[in-house]
């Protein structure tokens, strides 16, 4: 089973409206809500594979609980601590003109102490069911940068590869804890490693760093150019298949849980690496985040082309 995590999970919003304009009555042409957080949107994706998932983290509020009525839809098992605050919502605005996104994304509701150790018992609970258990998102507020390396210590004692995909102080403090997997984008590792720029020299070199200081997959997002990946056997640069993309929202999620499928069926590197990259591009063309056709796919992956680059 893969184990998800979302902290600061939200109902998720789709805006599509025929054109932005600041200071204006805009009319919405279509509305899509989604059970939305990082870790949902790796479930549903997850799920698709065909792979055995439970969700779980904070929810609160009718908003928590209208959450839980889409997962129940999607098919979804989900076991989620109920915390005293309502459930985040976030929107994404869509410019059909322009094809430009714009996106509001709430804090979430503050989760109190005694909230957060109920999770840890919860977390513990379902360990043992679990090969892979993916952590991802914000933090929501009342919860400090150090959870996640408490999360990922739980997992590891048990032998569990662990996926970390969150940014900022969260993952700075995270790292020492060494994931199994992260997933980070240009900027965020720019930040990170304190680099210069986000060449691809300047990526590849911290890219190494942090797989030599005990992170084993160290994966970078470059959009719509692929990713960036280190582990033990080298470097690798991965390129994107050419998709007519509809919605970038959810391609990182769904990336992850290409990764966690891979490595909850014990794929090689270079395999797993392979299907993360293709579901991403298999997110793009469709309109609701954290989704993908089969078909699409399957179609996908063999387009996936891999190439070692040399050792540094």
């Amino acid at each position: 089973m893969i184990l998800t995590v979302t902290l600061n999970a939200s109902v998720d919003k789709m805006y599509m409206v025929d054109e932005v304009k600041l200071n204006s009555v805009m009319r919405v042409r279509q509305a899509i809500p989604t059970a939305g957080g990082k870790g949902l949107n790796v479930s549903r994706v997850a799920a698709a594979f065909g792979e055995k998932v439970l969700a779980t983290g904070f929810l609160g509020g009718f908003s928590g609980e209208y959450i839980q009525s889409l997962l129940e839809k999607d098919g979804i098992a989900s076991d989620f601590v109920k915390i005293e605050g309502e459930t985040r919502s976030c929107i994404n605005v869509v410019d059909l003109a322009t094809g430009k996104h714009t996106e509001f994304l709430e804090p979430g509701a503050k989760v109190s102490g005694a909230e957060q150790q109920a999770f840890l018992e919860r977390y513990k609970k379902y360990l043992p069911l679990c090969s892979v258990t993916v952590l991802s998102g914000s933090l929501p507020q009342g919860v400090s940068a150090e959870y996640y390396g408490t999360l990922i210590s739980l997992a590891k004692e048990q032998g569990k590869k662990v996926i970390l995909d969150t940014s900022g102080e969260p993952l700075k403090q995270s790292l020492v804890f060494r994931p199994t997997l992260i997933k980070p984008n240009a900027d965020e590792i720019r930040q990170l490693c304190d680099l210069p720029d986000v060449s691809l020299e300047s990526l590849q070199r911290a890219a190494f760093v942090l797989n030599r200081r005990g992170i084993a997959n160290v994966i970078i997002s470059l959009g719509e150019k692929g990713s960036l990946a280190a582990c033990e056997e080298g470097i690798f640069l991965c390129d994107s298949p050419c998709v007519d993309v509809v919605n970038t929202v959810g391609c990182g999620d769904s990336m992850v849980a290409g990764f966690a499928v891979g490595l909850a069926r014990g794929y090689s590197f270079e395999d797993t690496l392979r299907i993360g990259v293709a579901a991403a591009a298999a997110n793009a063309p469709t309109k609701t985040t954290g989704r993908l056709r089969p078909a699409d796919l399957q179609q996908l992956r063999p387009l996936v082309n891999i190439r070692r680059l040399d050792d540094i």
